[in-house]
């Protein structure tokens, strides 16, 4: 058995709140060791939001030089190159990867460990390193940012089936003659536009009753018709039971409300859902307790129920943002560090939709609004409406924001237009102040841009 290590802080994982938390540590001057089982930088860097974003770059320029004759523009037929594609995504999470591992190496942490990590004991990590090597290493605090992985549905055949996740869709050479997703969430709405607009066929197989289970029956209806418009397929209320080879490609078996039927695909892409990487990390050794469904249990302050040991961003479960696991960072950084109690509790959580226009998500929405008892009030505008779009001629979409009825407070907002996200950060920003809705309503906005639609969306109340 190797000697045992002695650190004052051990971070598993770099992603989003280890990367910076480690730094934070170790400016402190706290002895750090820093274990990554496969590459600095995490989901976000290397399989998320960084080479998604890239890849759904190259999809928009695609639809708009389509659309060139739209504003007067010849361009004439278009040619995708994959692999080109593929060379500019894997650049750019080259650069953001190596940047992240620079800025660990200039700090003082002592150790960058690549490795699998697993507990052998309390406070007690055992790493096996890619040569083979074991180390063992303990410190008082630990701190885990595993994250997640995508999850393979039991589904008859998918085992002798080749098929592509979230990471591997995004290695292909050549574009897709008919990509098949299962999964109407996030991941499958954004690889969906984007092959289709890169020339695949797509079809997307949701088994429950609307796209995007957690957003109001309105906003996922408007966005699977701005899906349809772009020719994407989408099949819901549909369970896919049984998946094989087929004829060079896949077939999927699917049953829905016009019966059973069978998909034939050249590619198969799972976007049901992510399962937490702590099937490896052994956490009964350390007596960390996890949920039902294997994430880690932690109080508002991010702390797991062994005192020194906490969970930050996607392993603990709740919202699998990026910018929650960096926020992450920032409360264990200033309760360890600083002495401070800062809780998660009640904190707004934004989100973005990156199709294309984007959906912009900041706090309730109408349905758990009202299921709350609150009495509220829409407002609710076709982005038609707004003179930017119709400029752009980008007018698809609606802006719907939700406004307490008894103290013109903000409650949420659903912003889908093309700058949806940045609009729903200017209406977080006025929740975030305490704002009445009035205040924006009244307020003197650049023209013309999307902005000003604040000035409008307020005249339209519904109910």
């Amino acid at each position: 058995m190797p000697e045992i290590e002695q650190f004052d802080a051990i971070v598993i994982g770099s992603g989003q709140a280890g990367n910076p938390l480690a730094k934070a540590l170790a400016k402190a001057g706290k002895r750090t060791a820093v274990i990554e089982s496969k590459h600095v930088g995490g989901t976000c860097v290397n399989e998320g939001c960084t080479p998604t974003k890239t890849m759904v770059a190259s999809g928009r320029v695609a639809y708009l030089a389509r659309r060139g004759a739209d504003y007067g523009v010849a361009t004439g037929p278009i040619t995708i190159n994959m692999e080109k594609i593929r060379e500019r995504k894997r650049a750019v999470v080259k650069s953001f990867r190596e940047g992240s591992e620079r800025a660990i190496k200039a700090t003082d942490c002592d150790a960058l460990i690549m490795g699998e990590a697993s507990f052998a004991g309390p406070k007690l990590v055992r790493v096996q390193a890619k040569d083979g090597a074991e180390r063992l290493i303990a410190a008082e605090l630990i701190f885990i940012n595993t994250g997640l992985r995508s999850s393979v549905p039991e589904l008859e055949g998918i085992a002798d089936v080749p098929y592509l996740d979230n990471a591997s869709v995004m290695e292909l050479g050549e574009v897709p003659e008919h990509l098949v997703v299962l999964g109407g969430g996030y991941i499958g709405l954004e690889f969906g536009q984007l092959f289709r607009r890169l020339g695949s066929r797509v079809t997307i197989v949701q088994s429950g009753t609307k796209l995007l289970g957690r957003e109001d029956d309105d906003v996922a209806e408007e966005v699977r018709k701005i899906l349809v418009q772009d020719g994407v397929g989408v099949l819901l209320n549909t369970k896919a039971y049984s998946v094989w080879k087929d004829d060079g490609g896949i077939a999927v078996a699917v049953s829905g409300s016009e019966g059973e039927r069978t998909i034939n695909g050249s590619h198969l892409l799972l976007a049901v859902g992510r399962v937490p990487n702590t099937d490896k990390l052994n956490p009964a050794a350390a007596g960390i307790e996890l949920d039902e469904r294997g994430y880690i249990r932690v109080d508002e302050f991010l702390e797991t129920n062994v005192s020194g040991v906490y969970a930050l961003g996607d392993v603990k479960g709740g919202p699998a943002f990026t910018h929650i696991s960096y926020d992450d960072y920032r409360v264990a950084a200033a309760n360890v560090l600083e002495g401070k109690r800062i809780s998660i509790a009640g904190r707004m959580v934004p989100s973005t939709l990156f199709i294309d226009p984007e959906l912009g998500r900041i706090g309730l929405t109408e349905a758990e609004a009202r299921s709350q008892g609150l009495k509220v009030r829409i407002a609710k505008m076709p982005a038609s409406s707004v003179a930017r779009a119709l400029e752009t001629d980008e007018s698809r979409g609606f802006l719907k924001i939700i406004v307490d009825a008894e103290t013109d407070q903000i409650l949420g907002a659903a912003i889908l237009a093309v700058e949806g996200g940045e609009m729903a950060s200017m209406i977080q920003i006025a929740m975030m102040g305490k704002l009445p809705f009035t205040a924006l309503r009244d307020g003197i906005w650049s023209h013309p841009t999307w902005s000003e639609a604040l000035n409008t969306v307020f005249f339209n109340f519904q109910h």
